[in-house]
């Protein structure tokens, strides 16, 4: 029982250091991606408290493994709040949703959405910046002259992505109480692009 609270409290602890490490970096310090700079923050979390444990390895009742995996929990908690909370809040449509209802009284006709999201969503959350600016930090898009060109990488990610949409997102998900596999293929009724790149210009560009 020692050893569990003891593991619990070092766990509890590397938590609250990370939360406090995380505000400081978004509130004062430039952030590229939140996904990315979130856990950025919980890597460096685990390395300060592995030096920690390291220091007082003959004053906790943990042996050496024990204390290892406390700093890896804590570190895979870390990971899910990265992608759970900061990421979704950041990024999620649904969010917004929420956000826009309320900041309207709370209610809003339904067939008004469309609107919101093409003139206010796209400009008040200026998705197409952060957006491109996420893909430029991941190597996955590079700019060129004005024309956003896949990488090699981004080739391959969008080629994983395609393949599990497809083939293992649910092939009769409820939309508006219709159950319907649209979203495996959003592209099968897409009308014809008038935005295309030169071919030359659009060539899959290497990844730095």
């Amino acid at each position: 029982m020692k050893k569990a609270w003891a593991a619990a409290l070092l766990v509890g602890a590397y938590l609250a250091t990370f939360l406090i490490i995380n505000i400081i970096h978004f509130r004062f310090l430039p952030v590229g991606v939140v996904l990315y700079d979130t856990v950025v923050d919980a890597v460096a979390t685990g390395v300060l408290f592995l030096a920690i444990v390291v220091a007082l390895r003959h004053r906790l009742p943990l042996s050496g493994l024990e204390m290892t995996l406390s700093v890896l929990l804590g570190l895979a908690l870390a990971g899910g709040y990265a992608i759970s909370v900061p990421t979704v809040i950041d990024r999620s449509l649904s969010m917004y949703i929420l956000e826009k209802l309320a900041q309207r009284g709370g209610a809003i006709r339904q067939d008004a959405f469309e609107g919101i999201f093409v003139n206010e969503y796209m400009k008040e959350h200026r998705l197409v910046d952060i957006r491109l600016t996420e893909q430029l930090e991941s190597g996955t898009i590079a700019i060129r002259d004005g024309c956003v060109v896949l990488t090699e990488r981004g080739q391959r990610i969008a080629g994983i992505t395609r393949f599990y949409r497809t083939n293992l997102l649910p092939k009769r998900r409820k939309i508006m109480g219709v159950y319907t596999d649209d979203l495996t293929d959003p592209f099968r009724n897409s009308a014809p692009a008038t935005y295309a790149c030169d071919p030359g210009a659009a060539a899959p560009a290497k990844t730095k």
